[in-house]
């Protein structure tokens, strides 16, 4: 089906919802790449006005990859849940933007019509709204999830603590764990990007983890961010593993690439809960995606960038994650230029995913050749907090030296936290309070918890 819309004396026409999807999107490096792209702010402005008059229910008719050829659209159409979908199946894209800012659409019906929406509809009525809308309508939904903790109430904001080290080295991670946890981060997770994929390798930063967690009774969870098949391997051999991560996409082609399929995820998550690790919850995949991850793997079939994003939503959402992280500036400038659209991309990403029911938490990082610096990050970091994201990283100094990029600080998390009045997870801030690192309102101590932790390091 076209689409078209006529400004002054110029009609501009649309092939389909794929091409009207995109040249509707803001302007982003990564479509110009593609040549999905509005030519021009008026061809912008014309798809907005035509995509703002498509019926909910044209998504649910014209997919914008074919279901023959891509089994995350299969996913996407056969789960999809017309019950859920009927309170709102006879809005446009524009009414359903109307209808998600209205004062009297609450928490309770942002959750009644989450299975009903597909990604399609959601990436479609971000287009139209300003980053405020965003803003809003994502803090009315909140997404919890458990594990050994509590993450997404609101109110609440974890944090991912990342000590990766280049070489794996166990000491500088451990001296890294230990300094986030100072500053009462880790209540996410503990998660390690390893340097190599060895299965010894990777056991022995999981066993280090877990004898820590175990020895001082912390309660939250751990993640060596390896690929799922050799966390199944870990499992297999009896490893401690409390998380299942993988990287995902939005279409089969990409999450080919990463090596992976729904049937693989599906075999993970089992392997997973097989073990039982859990304590107050068991929701145990994490997930990390990325706007251009489609694109770098050549695997978009030309739909634009924050389209094929969402649809990646709808392969986590499957899973039951306990966290699903956009790693939002990471692939670099080819895909998000600057701080204006990384930050862009970090609020369509969070609104998308949490609108879907996705605990969605974001790595607000960049690279550095993007023209982005830390007062961008910085003005995202405190966007995302009042939009009440589940979570953000947490690393020293916020420059990752393992993986060479620039994110978010401990300190950073000590601001957002401070200015906006955020608690931790409830869990983790009695144990705070008990190894006094913070007091009852979550305010940081002395460090008399240092010596004993700094001996367990030595040992």
């Amino acid at each position: 089906m076209s689409y078209s819309e006529t400004i002054g004396l110029r009609t501009y026409r649309f092939d389909d919802l794929k091409t009207l999807l995109a040249k509707a999107s803001p302007l982003r490096s990564g479509d110009q790449l593609a040549g999905v792209t509005a030519h021009t702010e008026e061809e912008r402005v014309a798809a907005k006005m035509a995509l703002a008059q498509v019926p909910l229910r044209a998504f649910l008719n014209e997919a914008v990859i074919p279901y023959e050829i891509d089994e995350v659209t299969r996913l996407i159409i056969d789960d999809h849940s017309g019950q859920a979908f009927a309170e709102i199946s006879h809005l446009t894209v524009g009414d359903f933007r109307n209808w998600l800012l209205a004062d009297t659409t609450d928490s309770a019906a942002l959750i009644r019509v989450s299975a009903g929406l597909t990604p399609e509809m959601v990436a479609a009525v971000s287009k139209l709204m300003r980053n405020q809308d965003l803003i809003l309508a994502a803090k009315k939904r909140p997404v919890i999830t458990r594990f050994r903790n509590t993450i997404g109430l609101p109110g609440h904001l974890s944090v991912r603590l990342q000590p990766n080290h280049p070489t794996d080295d166990v000491k500088g991670i451990a001296a890294s764990m230990l300094d986030g946890l100072m500053y009462g981060c880790g209540d996410a997770m503990i998660g390690i990007n390893p340097a190599s994929d060895s299965l010894s390798a990777i056991t022995t930063l999981l066993v280090m983890i877990d004898d820590f967690r175990q020895r001082y009774e912390v309660p939250t969870q751990s993640c060596v961010l390896t690929h799922v098949t050799n966390t199944i391997a870990a499992i297999e051999k009896g490893a401690p593993v409390d998380l299942v991560f993988q990287s995902i996409a939005g279409t089969e082609k990409a999450n080919s690439s990463f090596g992976v399929s729904l049937a693989l995820l599906q075999e993970a998550h089992e392997a997973g809960l097989s073990l039982k690790r859990g304590t107050v919850g068991n929701d145990l995949m994490y997930f990390e995606t990325g706007q251009g991850s489609e694109l770098s793997a050549d695997a978009h079939h030309g739909v634009d960038q924050q389209t094929c994003e969402v649809r990646g939503y709808a392969v986590a959402r499957k899973f039951n994650p306990l966290l699903v992280n956009t790693v939002v500036g990471f692939i670099g400038p080819e895909y998000l230029y600057d701080g204006r659209q990384i930050i862009r991309a970090g609020l369509e990403d969070h609104f998308c995913g949490k609108l879907l029911g996705v605990p969605m938490g974001c790595d607000i990082c960049y690279t550095n050749h993007a023209e982005a610096d830390q007062d961008d990050m910085d003005n995202l970091l405190t966007l995302l907090g009042v939009a009440n994201v589940n979570f953000i990283m947490g690393i020293p100094g916020a420059d990752d030296v393992m993986l060479n990029y620039q994110s978010t600080s401990f300190h950073d998390a000590l601001y957002v936290r401070n200015v906006l009045g955020l608690r931790r997870a409830p869990e983790f801030e009695v144990w705070l309070e008990s190894m006094r690192i913070a007091d009852q309102r979550g305010r940081l101590l002395n460090q008399s918890a240092t010596q004993p932790l700094l001996e367990w390091m030595s040992a």
